[in-house]
């Protein structure tokens, strides 16, 4: 039997980030609130962040890093606090669950993804030298990320790769096309994927590897952003590469074993996206909980009318769901498993389950919940975009049920 109980050092980090964004971050939201606001002042024409944008976010990563959060999901190898699964689950649906789906500076910058910012697990594979000389910036905050795998057509279909690298020398020039790419406009670093041995990868065996690229580097551009649901701007962008030449020094791990270093940072990226599903339901259940006890039709508060019941309880039955899967997929990861399956459920359910909550709690409001003024529908716009990066549910599913005709049928 699993112990789900918060452990009480957990806590402590809990309560000093959460004392961190309301003394360091949220002041600065306040004071910068036109910019942040508001799309049509916070993006240019072309759909990039305008640079005072950017600069808050790096005040904010460097704020972060000297308070000793913005590296603690890292590993210790990379200097990093080594904090597991488990604490970054419970970590990632705190957060969530006290700011929701807005305060940007919050939410992208305090707790850094698994391949745009901090120190990615990635990095792991970077040679010695390389570590000296890069990572002190990337800790700082000083320097971003960003981790180029997908193309215009292989996203879920890897082996539909285009892009090529050719060593020439002592240099492998890399030609081809990434999209989809978060943080491609603004990193300072790619990690990038090729093919460079066609026969290996021809028969799916391989032959794929991991680069790490300078991005001011002469024929690696990004040639634009990608604005989602609702956006007038983007943090994703295409990027072209040109004849882009990279040190034979600068390959991430083993040449033609790209795929294993890929995917060494998808499952935490999972992880931690499932937790902070979690604790945006959460955040709108408390919401719908709220308006439910003081909005009053037929003379009675609706959350007596059993329709108001129903949405209520639905939620709470999927979020207790989704909760318990988070953490014991992420007991499995601490105990040094390696739950493949069940990082797709949680995946996929948790991605899916706030979706559900989000449009019911919408429900329970109303029109009210319909206006950008209670960021349920901003929310909702969030909740199906996150069902589509790190694989979509269907790919999900799709693992899920090869792992169990292979033979994984524990639970």
């Amino acid at each position: 039997m699993n112990d789900f109980q918060v452990p009480e050092e957990i806590h402590a980090v809990i309560d000093s980030l959460l004392r961190f964004v309301e003394r360091e971050v949220l002041p600065i939201e306040r004071e910068h609130a036109p910019i942040l606001s508001d799309e049509r002042d916070r993006y240019q024409r072309d759909g990039r962040l305008v640079p005072e944008v950017l600069a808050l976010r790096r005040r904010v990563r460097n704020l972060s890093y000297e308070a000793g959060f913005y590296t603690m999901f890292g590993v210790e190898e990379l200097g990093g606090g080594g904090l597991g699964a488990t604490a970054a689950a419970y970590i990632h649906e705190a957060m969530n669950r006290q700011f929701g789906p807005g305060h940007s500076l919050v939410k992208e910058i305090v707790i850094p993804s698994a391949f745009t910012n901090g120190l990615s697990p990635v990095l792991r594979f970077l040679s010695p030298a390389l570590r000296e000389r890069y990572l002190d910036d990337i800790a700082r905050g000083d320097k971003t990320l960003c981790f180029g795998l997908s193309e215009p057509d292989a996203g879920s279909d890897v082996f539909n790769m285009k892009t090529r690298a050719v060593l020439e020398g002592d240099e492998w020039v890399l030609n081809g096309t990434k999209q989809w790419i978060t943080n491609a406009p603004y990193a300072d670093y790619g990690m990038i994927f090729a093919v460079t041995d066609p026969d290996r990868f021809r028969n799916r065996k391989g032959g794929v590897t991991g680069f790490f690229i300078d991005t001011s580097t002469e024929g690696f551009k990004v040639t634009s952003t990608i604005p989602l649901m609702g956006h007038l701007g983007a943090d994703i962008g295409i990027i072209s590469l040109e004849n882009v030449r990279v040190p034979a020094d600068h390959v991430l791990g083993s040449v033609h074993e790209g795929f294993d270093v890929a995917m060494s940072g998808v499952g935490t990226g999972r992880l931690g996206m499932a937790g902070s599903c979690v604790g945006l339901a959460e955040w709108a259940l408390d919401r719908g909980l709220n308006y439910a006890k003081q909005r009053v039709t037929f003379g009675k508060p609706i959350g007596e009318h059993q329709a108001i019941q129903m949405h209520l309880a639905e939620c709470a039955m999927e979020i207790y769901a989704a909760k318990n899967m988070v953490l014991n997929c992420a007991w499995q990861v601490d105990a040094g498993r390696k739950p493949t399956k069940e990082l797709s459920m949680c995946k996929a359910f948790a991605t899916e389950m706030l979706f559900r909550v989000m449009d019911r709690v919408i429900s329970v409001h109303g029109a009210m919940g319909l206006t950008n003024e209670l960021q349920l529908e901003e929310g909702l716009r969030l909740a199906r975009i996150l069902r589509v990066p790190d694989g979509t549910g269907e790919i999900q599913r799709r693992t899920i049920a090869r792992r169990l005709l292979a033979g994984d049928t524990n639970f």
